[in-house]
């Protein structure tokens, strides 16, 4: 697997390795130079870059093989993770603190990142999309305790199946512990203005250095 990414400020203009690292994750059979300019649109302080998935599909990529729709395959899952996590160390000391937001399936898939390993991020916006189930990522109860989330539904959106978006819904809001931000728009499956805009306030209100590694209940494995 190769590694594409594009930077919107380099680690350096970032100011310090405390500074937070957004990671910007593009849908399914897309690319990165389709969410990269949303940085432009989100605060300033962070450090912002928007990586290429690693499977080809299509005329674009996709963070993993699928069995339907927000369904993926667990061992193609688990193997993007652990190339994900492997960039991430190699770009970010384990002690930043790093805030994935992902667009449709890439949202699905830093949902499948963090629930792997919550105590190693410091918040998951998720944006039309579903978390992983039945995928090989622990979903139990406390599993995010404490861990900022923000969650963008539609209900007009016909792409993410209507039972996966009721049971992340469901599951974030009543059993996951995290710390939720929740809206569902009367939209479909895009960005609005008024998303951009939550998801900037959202961003902005995060802790300016939370600790990357912490006490967080992260439930079992």
């Amino acid at each position: 697997m190769s590694t594409t990414a594009l930077w919107h400020t380099t680690l350096e203009e970032a100011g310090s390795a405390s500074a937070p690292l957004v990671v910007l994750l593009h849908g399914r059979g897309a690319d990165e130079r389709d969410i990269v300019a949303l940085a432009d649109r989100l605060p300033a302080g962070p450090s912002y870059v928007a990586l290429r998935a690693p499977l080809a599909e299509g005329a674009g990529f996709a963070w993993f093989a699928n069995q339907g729709i927000g369904r993926p395959l667990p061992a193609s899952l688990a193997t993007s993770i652990a190339w994900f996590t492997s960039w991430l160390d190699s770009v970010a000391g384990d002690r930043r603190p790093v805030v994935l937001v992902g667009f449709s399936g890439g949202a699905t898939f830093a949902g499948g990142v963090v629930l792997a390993d919550p105590s190693r991020y410091a918040g998951l916006a998720s944006l039309y999309a579903t978390l992983p189930f039945e995928a090989g990522v622990p979903t139990a109860p406390d599993r995010l305790t404490g861990l900022p989330v923000l969650l963008l539904q539609g209900s007009a959106d016909r792409v993410i199946p209507p039972e996966l978006q009721a049971r992340s819904w469901r599951y974030l809001h009543d059993s996951s512990g995290a710390t939720l931000t929740a809206h569902r728009s009367s939209g479909g499956h895009s960005l609005t203005e008024s998303d951009v805009g939550v998801l900037g306030h959202w961003l902005g209100a995060l802790p300016a250095s939370p600790p990357a590694h912490d006490d967080r209940h992260v439930g079992s494995r």
